[in-house]
């Protein structure tokens, strides 16, 4: 009952916050929940979610190639510009930081409890994104913004 109960506080949450991804999240986990055998499910999604989420994200960042929106003259273009270097070591910073992330993750699952706090907390009060590439964009804007650069 308490876990239905945290799960409703969520989507009250969300909702009031205004915030679609994290009501969408929170009801496909209550439906999943509610489903039979759950308790095969929901540990499945918890270890091979964050991989799940990352490979559809990964296929969202590169439809632009696929579209050729964005082509190899682009890439070489990056490199020229400060801008571009800037980028380039927040995704690579980024990364890294989550890979160190998973496993601390995997080493102390009780943090869990603060993150998702902190998270749902950032996504309705803040308007934020629960999203590491968006994380690493985010750090790119704000080194490029106040340096003054351009791409």
């Amino acid at each position: 009952m308490e876990t239905w109960l945290f799960l409703a506080l969520i989507l009250i949450i969300a909702m009031f916050g205004k915030n679609s991804s994290l009501v969408i999240a929170t009801l496909v986990v209550m439906l999943i929940k509610a489903l039979p055998f759950t308790q095969k499910w929901l540990p499945v999604i918890q270890n091979k979610g964050i991989n799940w989420g990352v490979t559809i994200i990964s296929v969202a960042i590169l439809i632009p190639i696929a579209t050729g929106e964005i082509t190899f003259h682009d890439l070489m273009r990056v490199f020229r510009t400060p801008a571009g270097w800037i980028a380039i070591a927040m995704g690579i910073a980024v990364a890294i930081l989550s890979r160190l992330g998973v496993n601390q993750l995997s080493a102390s699952p009780q943090v869990t409890v603060a993150l998702v706090f902190g998270t749902i907390m950032g996504v309705v009060l803040f308007k934020g994104i629960a999203a590491g590439p968006v994380i690493a964009s985010g750090l790119t804007y704000c080194i490029v913004t106040m340096l003054n650069l351009h791409f």
